[in-house]
């Protein structure tokens, strides 16, 4: 296909590069990449080795120190560069991430546009680390903090998103004076190669050394724990599962070191009686089907009042009537294929868990098949009514399920529905009363780190820090003051007097 051709994926790729120098280790194991979509075979990959890696991360090493001495707004300059050159292979990139990640071709485009969006972030935030003065008790004293950057970065990243929040660290940390190193989903390594590809060509037109931007893919067994126990790297961003974070902050804390987790997701919409539906259902089907239901803010419950939950369902179950599902890069098509014949599994087993345990499967639920569905990819995304205290319910699954879950009563009775769950990332109400929408957003209300009014749960501006609470990991990424994650944080006291006072008042004479 021409866009693999204008990414520079060939049919046989090499697992890990530092820059424009690319690893050729043909060792351990090949990654052998199919489309969900076509089920065709795309490229293979060569996984990078522990050899590999070491050599990565010395790259890194060295890059650091000199990286980290670049004035940030000239290495705002060069993301600034990036963003251009995204720019220029948008349309060739989101291809790619349809493609190979099966989510529909406006999706790639729009992951495409993250990046680009986040380059532009970044530029601006490289004039603004900014610390604050603060009033010492000490006469002739001055005091106030400043931020240093880290050293190496990594982030792993998940395969629902297989460019995007590679960006939303990298390009932040990189404005920062750290050096990245990145980890793609094993699933989706096309995208990743063809990201490192891109900015590898502004690094070499800057003249800039091996080692700011590596890239390597690999066993999370072995190259993964290797990133988890290194003590060479101060800080990392894991995109995953509550299981695999779990695994991931203990043996990061373990070590001292830092990290970002981004979690599990069981995303909820509030619908009070006096919601506007016409805005409303649009922002629900998209929530819970786009990307096939494999977003981390996709939307899994829909938590009804009662008074509206008969007209809700009708207006649904006409809505997914006429989702069109195919050919991710068929623009006309709303929803792609799951990721493989692994999720395809996970969403069979959770409709026959849900049914077991008195739930009601009310539209979906197939596997679909023949002509234009060969990969065996293809769902019908299923609506599904049920009560939130089901064990299903209370488990994210990564797939396009909608639980629809009816409350009475006062907005009180709906917030505590939706908090019972042990994930908190983003969340949504739908009501024209200010008072509800208000308690809402109050410390009585949502307990996510996202929480929207009359928009869905998917969707985020990079503008704002992205992450949640409880099992979701706590971390936050992209926008807002994110950017202090990524550095060190330092107290300066400057005692420009004659004299030596001690602070609290305590004296000491010698």
């Amino acid at each position: 296909m021409r866009f693999l051709n204008k990414l520079g994926i060939e049919k046989i790729n090499f697992g890990s590069s530092s820059g424009q120098k690319w690893n050729s280790t043909k060792t351990d194991g090949v990654l052998t990449i199919s489309s969900p979509a076509t089920g065709d075979l795309i490229a293979t990959v060569y996984q990078a080795s522990e050899s590999d890696y070491e050599k990565i991360i010395s790259r890194a090493q060295t890059a650091f120190q000199y990286w980290r001495k670049v004035p940030a707004p000239k290495r705002g300059e060069i993301v600034r560069q990036i963003g251009i050159r995204l720019r220029e292979f948008k349309s060739y990139l989101g291809m790619l991430v349809s493609y190979e990640m099966g989510k529909s071709l406006q999706e790639g485009l729009g992951e495409v546009q993250e990046m680009i969006d986040i380059c532009d972030f970044a530029v601006g935030q490289s004039r603004q680390l900014y610390g604050y003065t603060m009033a010492s008790e000490r006469p002739n004293h001055r005091m106030y903090d400043q931020y240093h950057p880290l050293g190496i970065v990594a982030t792993i990243s998940a395969f629902n998103f297989p460019v995007a929040v590679f960006s939303w660290n990298a390009m932040i940390a990189i404005v920062c004076g750290d050096v990245s190193i990145w980890k793609p989903s094993s699933k989706v390594p096309l995208s990743a190669i063809a990201t490192q590809k891109i900015v590898a060509q502004v690094l070499k037109e800057n003249n800039l050394p091996e080692g700011i931007f590596s890239l390597v893919i690999g066993k999370g067994s072995t190259l993964g724990e290797r990133i988890l126990n290194d003590k060479r790297i101060p800080l990392i961003s894991i995109t995953g599962s509550t299981k695999v974070g779990q695994h991931a902050a203990e043996a990061i804390s373990r070590r001292f070191g830092k990290s970002i987790l981004e979690l599990g997701g069981n995303n909820a919409i509030i619908i009070t009686p006096d919601a506007d539906m016409k805005m409303a259902m649009p922002a629900i089907v998209f929530g819970a089907v786009g990307t096939c239901g494999q977003r981390c803010t996709s939307t899994r419950r829909l938590i009804i009042h009662e008074s509206v939950y008969s007209k809700v369902k009708e207006s649904l179950l006409k809505a997914y009537k006429s989702l069109k599902i195919g050919d991710p890069l068929d623009e006309k098509n709303h929803v792609g294929p799951l990721i493989d014949k692994e999720a395809v599994k996970m969403f069979v087993d959770a409709l026959t868990k849900v049914k077991s345990e008195g739930g009601k499967v009310i539209y979906g639920g197939e596997i679909l098949s023949g002509k234009g569905f060969e990969s065996g990819c293809y769902v019908r995304p299923a609506i599904v009514e049920a009560k939130n205290e089901y064990e299903i319910v209370q488990t994210e699954t990564f797939a396009p399920i909608l639980y629809l879950i009816k409350y009475s009563g006062d907005i009180e009775n709906a917030i505590e529905i939706h908090n019972g769950v042990v994930q908190g990332l983003s969340s949504s109400i739908f009501s024209n009363n200010l008072r509800d929408v208000e308690k809402f957003l109050s410390v009585e209300g949502s307990d996510c780190g996202i929480a929207n009014v009359n928009i869905g749960t998917s969707g985020a501006e990079i503008g704002g820090a992205f992450g949640g609470e409880k099992e979701t990991g706590g971390g936050r990424e992209s926008g807002s003051d994110a950017w202090k994650a990524y550095m060190r944080r330092q107290t300066n006291t400057i005692n420009f007097g004659t004299t030596l006072p001690l602070a609290q008042g305590i004296k000491f004479e010698i």
